[in-house]
């Protein structure tokens, strides 16, 4: 699959103008940005409770970070390779450029998320240190967490002291909302290391490397396509990276890669008007009915089909 055109960028959503595919339409819910006047905004930061939320989106990109938390009720999660549900207690956490989508959201579920740039905490750490400061926002973190009852009390008070500010727009409104947001990524941070320290120290070699093969297809999916280059970043051979990823998922690690570009070719079709062509050239086919035999195999309907029926 050697694209002839690799100069358009798949879409990623700005959080201005994300609103729409995360709302409901018409829904008045007071909590946050949902019913908040403008000139109470604070730019570049937005944060809802699930209250109004549409039960399912994606698989789509965003180009902001988002946080997830659930205190009731659960959802079906899924962020690149890797599917969870959300329950009581449950965190999970986008990043730019990564694909995400939600699905089969129970009717007794509640809780909050927040949608905020890169830089808007830029006074407490450089926007090119997030990742690294806060592991579960990066390709080599775990990008979910589940808190005990103390840790998410302790989340949720922190989103409730963000709404309080918001609504109340006193004097230091915005300094105080990025100081909240940075207490809230503080707390996770504690309970997400303890969590990691404990799954590196029962973690099998297997399931540490179908992990790091999942988290490298999530990331280079795009530009490679073949078991071999994973297995060459992995330090192991194609078949021994085939037959364990085999082993523990029940699906080849071919599949996994092509599961990807599966996604990102329904983001495009289902939130664009780009042409198929052009869509096949930016997932680097070598042509469009090269693209077309691929969702065909993946779906059973044609990439149109698909369009007009997502």
């Amino acid at each position: 699959m050697n694209g002839k055109n690799t100069t358009a960028k798949i879409p990623s959503y700005v959080l201005h103008n994300f609103r729409h595919l995360h709302r409901q339409e018409g829904d008045t819910s007071g909590f946050g940005y949902n019913s908040l006047a403008p000139e109470k905004r604070i730019p570049g930061f937005e944060i809802y409770s699930s209250e109004g939320l549409k039960p399912a989106m994606g698989p789509l990109k965003s180009d902001f970070y988002r946080i997830s938390i659930t205190l009731s009720g659960g959802v079906d999660v899924r962020l690149g390779l890797e599917e969870f549900r959300h329950r009581a207690g449950t965190l999970s956490f986008t990043f730019p450029g990564q694909i995400f989508s939600k699905s089969n959201m129970s009717a007794d579920t509640f809780g909050y998320y927040i949608l905020f740039n890169a830089d808007f905490l830029q006074q407490f750490l450089p926007a090119n240190q997030l990742p690294a400061e806060f592991p579960f926002f990066s390709y080599e973190g775990t990008p979910f967490i589940q808190l005990d009852e103390a840790a998410i009390t302790a989340v949720a008070a922190e989103c409730c002291k963000i709404n309080d500010e918001l609504q109340r727009s006193l004097p230091g409104q915005e300094q105080a909302v990025k100081m909240h947001l940075y207490l809230l990524l503080l707390e996770v941070k504690r309970s997400y290391l303890a969590q990691q320290l404990h799954l590196t120290q029962t973690d099998t070699r297997n399931t540490y490397l179908v992990a790091r093969f999942k988290k490298l297809v999530s990331q280079h999916f795009l530009t490679r396509k073949r078991v071999a280059d994973y297995a060459s970043l992995l330090g192991v051979t194609p078949n021994h990276l085939n037959r364990t990823v085999k082993e523990t998922t029940g699906h080849t690690a071919s599949a996994a890669i092509a599961d990807m570009l599966l996604q990102e070719a329904k983001a495009v079709l289902r939130y664009t008007d780009t042409s198929v062509a052009e869509i096949s050239y930016q997932l680097n086919f070598s042509d469009p009915a090269g693209f077309n035999r691929f969702f065909r195999e993946q779906t059973g309907q044609t990439p149109l089909a698909y369009r007009k029926n997502a």
